[in-house]
């Protein structure tokens, strides 16, 4: 019997493409919509409010100057701008190795169907979701909602695990935005971390920014070769890294960089 497809974590990106094709952002539409609608509501309406406070923008939005005015513009115009699908408007590195644009049919459609981006402003983004350009980090503190990771966990979590349904969740976030999703909830054997890393005298350690390309190109590789399970993510054959190893009992593949 097939697996399930699986639902593909990937991080968003600071670095967005402008304007779009797409009439403006419902709040509560796209594939989370009617689950997070209403928080997302509220996280736009507490940031708006730390935005008119005196020095505190570049502060949340983590810029300065000239990306600061985009980036302030992009909120200004946020209900009415132009959208894109994520995996679209996403342009960062990550992405960028991805390569959506210039997959075969079925690779892209299951890029389309298949990937999940937890969002500082959305919860949690479709790659064929509709969205505006914005700027806004998970691990952003908006007064007063806190921490936007602790804020989102208990309602991500849930949507997560109705996606997935008896598909793997193979996670390939950072730390910034794995914050906010319990891991715990998934069933058993139904989430897998796909770790980047380097190997030296001074032991094992994640490569981090120095791996976001290796990371699109993996993600691409998933998609490429309908990669469902353990076995299929720890064979998958990436230029840059060592061969997949299995660790925790199935709960890590981990690839070693070797370039």
């Amino acid at each position: 019997m097939p697996h399930a497809p699986p639902v593909l974590l990937i991080p968003p990106s600071e670095g967005k493409e402008p304007g779009g094709t797409g009439p403006p952002v419902t709040w509560d539409g796209g594939v989370f919509g009617p689950a997070l609608g209403q928080t997302r509501i509220d996280v736009r309406e507490a940031v708006r409010s730390a935005l008119r406070a005196s020095g505190a923008a570049g502060a949340l939005l983590g810029v300065r100057g000239g990306h600061l005015d985009r980036a302030l513009d992009e909120w200004e115009h946020i209900d009415t701008a132009p959208t894109l699908p994520a995996a679209m408007r996403y342009s960062g590195v990550v992405w960028g190795a991805l390569g959506g644009d210039d997959m075969p049919a079925a690779a892209r459609r299951r890029l389309m169907g298949r990937v999940v981006v937890p969002s500082g402003l959305w919860g949690l983004v479709a790659a064929s979701d509709p969205i505006p350009a914005y700027r806004l980090k998970m691990g952003a503190r908006v007064p007063p909602l806190g921490l936007l990771a602790a804020l989102w966990r208990p309602l991500v979590t849930p949507a997560l695990v109705a996606r997935a349904r008896r598909g793997l969740v193979i996670d390939l976030l950072p730390q910034e935005h794995a914050a906010s999703i319990d891991t715990d909830a998934f069933r058993p054997g139904g989430h897998v971390r796909v770790d980047i890393v380097d190997e030296g005298p001074g032991g094992r350690r994640s490569v981090g920014h120095a791996g976001k390309s290796l990371k699109g190109a993996l993600a691409r590789a998933i998609l490429l070769n309908d990669a469902r399970t353990v076995p299929d993510l720890a064979g998958l054959v990436v230029a840059g890294l060592g061969p997949g190893r299995v660790e925790d009992d199935g709960a890590a593949v981990v690839f070693t960089r070797t370039g």
